[in-house]
């Protein structure tokens, strides 16, 4: 092993497909590291990645004591180890060898609260913590993450300057990370981030299903349409990858790998994490629910050829309408339809954030969030920098949709994207997402709703009591005995 003749700037554990890449983009950024993995063979396979590379200063090491001590105090060691127990053994493991003023920083997709016991049993130690989130994927993560660290400001005090230069740089608004907040508020945004994205990715496949089963769109054909969304308002990674998609030949066989690939999603538990938060918080975000449920139900393929088979009798098809429809009015209005759902799924998420950065005392600036969002990470797109310009105008702004500029998209496209929800209602094909976020919107924007008759059903049935819009206070009023007069 190439030991460093003098300490190293900081140490990497962990060394599964992030580590390494995060590791060499440290060191290419010139910054020696020390690398170390449980199984010694991810680092030797490491340190030959970062030769190949550019000779980066990677320097590898088979025990943990030996790899504490290469690098210089106060000590700054990240993780990137799976979330959960796996964090608390690599705590463990390291804190042995580290010194009072060291500091650990957890890059994994980890549960908040863990990370606040962690920082407080790290503290007892002398030790500093950090929890970041880290998004961007395997590319993001090689070549420029957005970074999402929360904790102890001290310690990011201590690794600022290596953070400004590893996270993805925009060339209108700075490199993509910040100090995120106090306790576990790194890893919370990360979560929420995750939603969003969950979000985003359901919208995109509604686009996808609409414009394949009604509108009859080749894959040729579909990835020249998101080609060209990705050049205006949608401009974003995930469309972009989509379109790349839509291009690829199978190499098994003959067509389109994307028609092979089976059509059940997996996940990780962000998602999951990120409607509970929602439900404890009592804050609505059904376009993240939705993309939740349908995952949930891509889940039972079985269930569905056989329910397909039940239907098919009823003169159900995949499609039921066999309606001519004009191809190119119909990508003009997903398009419209696909952007003014995202809004409500941005919307949701930075609702979440700020009902928990209340809850919390964190005081998360969400403008700060969407600009270190705008690079490096899975949501980027150059929608962000409209969500932070709406939290410049006003950092108090309720929610996303009555901010002025937002607000008029949203009624130069709402009748599109109605045109798109009958069309696949219609059509049988389900758009929960889409669906969820018009019915969002079209709540928020209501003045009165039904749930004075849900008031008066509770007050009828369990004496829970209403409210007037009249006169002030609570009443309560024996409906069953006036019902029986």
């Amino acid at each position: 092993m190439a030991t460093p003749h003098k300490p190293t700037r900081i140490g990497l554990a962990g060394l599964a497909v992030m580590g390494q890449n995060l590791a060499l983009n440290i060191a290419e950024k010139g910054f020696p590291i020390s690398v170390y993995n449980r199984t010694t063979s991810k680092v030797d396979e490491t340190v030959e990645r970062a030769k190949k590379e550019g000779n980066l200063p990677v320097f590898g090491f088979h025990d943990p004591e030996s790899f504490v001590n290469s690098v210089q105090k106060p000590r700054v060691i990240i993780m990137l180890v799976k979330a959960g127990a796996p964090v608390d053994q690599t705590i463990k493991t390291l804190s042995a060898y580290m010194e009072k003023g060291d500091c650990i920083i957890d890059g994994g997709n980890e549960w908040y609260e863990n990370t606040e016991r962690r920082e407080k049993a790290a503290a007892e130690l002398g030790l500093l913590y950090l929890g970041m989130g880290v998004s961007g994927g395997e590319e993001g993560a090689r070549n420029g993450p957005s970074l999402m660290p929360g904790g102890s400001f001290e310690a990011y005090k201590h690794i600022q300057d290596i953070l400004l230069k590893v996270a993805a740089q925009v060339s209108d608004s700075g490199p993509c990370v910040t100090y995120i907040g106090k306790g576990g508020s790194g890893n919370f945004v990360k979560m929420i981030h995750n939603g969003i994205e969950y979000g985003d990715m359901q919208l995109i496949a509604e686009a996808y299903d609409v414009l394949k089963s009604v509108g009859k769109l080749s894959n040729e054909e579909l990835r020249s349409v998101f080609s060209e969304w990705n050049k205006g308002e949608l401009l974003s990674f995930l469309i972009e990858i989509t379109a790349d998609i839509f291009g690829i030949k199978d190499d098994k066989g003959e067509g389109y790998l994307v028609d092979k690939v089976l059509d059940k999603t997996g996940m990780k538990g962000t998602g999951k994490w990120t409607v509970q938060q929602a439900a404890e918080l009592s804050v609505a975000a059904p376009t993240i629910e939705s993309s939740l449920d349908a995952r949930f139900l891509s889940g039972l393929k079985e269930e569905r050829v056989k329910a397909a088979e039940v239907f098919k009798s009823g003169g159900f098809g995949d499609i039921l309408t066999d309606q001519v429809v004009d191809k190119k009015k119909l990508v003009n209005d997903v398009r419209q339809a696909l952007y003014a759902s995202k809004i409500c799924s941005y919307a949701q998420g930075m609702n979440l954030i700020r009902a928990k950065s209340i809850e919390k005392g964190w005081g998360l600036e969400l403008g700060e969030l969407a600009r270190i969002w705008k690079g490096g990470c899975i949501i980027r797109a150059i929608f962000l920098d409209r969500i932070k310009k709406a939290y410049d105008r006003n950092p108090d702004l309720a929610n996303l949709l009555v901010d002025p500029e937002f607000a008029k998209e949203i009624i130069e496209r709402q009748s599109a994207w109605r045109r798109v929800v009958c069309l696949a209602i219609n059509s049988g094909i389900s758009t929960p997402g889409m669906s969820a976020s018009l019915a969002y919107f079209d709540t928020y924007r209501r003045a009165r709703l039904p749930a004075n008759l849900v008031q008066a059903q509770r007050d009828y049935f369990g004496a829970h009591t209403y409210e007037r819009t009249d006169v002030e206070g609570s009443f309560h009023t024996e409906w069953f005995k006036l019902a029986k007069m």
